[in-house]
């Protein structure tokens, strides 16, 4: 069974560096090699210009180093195709745009303009909680074959 592939949105991956939590539940299992994850250069800009905002106070030094081991743990591609999905925020299309060039299974995002889609072009679009879930019944699943048997 081949492993997911998952694209974090900008929410996510700040979420998962400042608070913890779900988001910070999905980054460790890309970070452990558990599911595969892609990245835009641009997503990985927006990420680093959100994370230098005064209110969350990372250097300049901090998010590059950050940046970069979100680079080492993750695929980074520049996605060909424009898509403009989302006319309410049309910088969350660069998201799509990921997951429609690296072949994602599922979008894991914060932001409602995205989970509203629900579904884009056959890529699921979850918070990171819902993933999660889904994760956990996936690899439940054997295990309950073998239990009725």
């Amino acid at each position: 069974m081949k492993r997911q592939r998952i694209v974090l949105d900008t929410s996510v991956l700040i979420s998962a560096v400042l608070f913890g939590g779900p988001p910070r539940d999905v980054l460790e299992r890309v970070i452990n090699g558990a599911v595969d994850c892609s990245l835009s250069f641009a997503i990985l800009d927006e990420t680093r210009e959100v994370l230098r905002r005064p209110k969350f106070g990372f250097s300049p030094e901090q998010s590059f180093q950050l940046i970069e081991e979100l680079h080492a743990v993750c695929d980074v591609i520049d996605p060909a195709a424009s898509i403009e999905a989302v006319v309410a925020d049309p910088a969350d299309n660069m998201i799509l745009e990921c997951a429609l060039e690296s072949k994602a299974d599922f979008v894991v995002s914060g932001d409602h303009h995205l989970l509203d889609l629900g579904v884009f072009r056959g890529i699921q679009i979850v918070t990171p909680s819902d993933y999660l879930k889904t994760i956990e019944q996936q690899s439940d699943f054997p295990q309950q074959l073998l239990q009725t048997e």
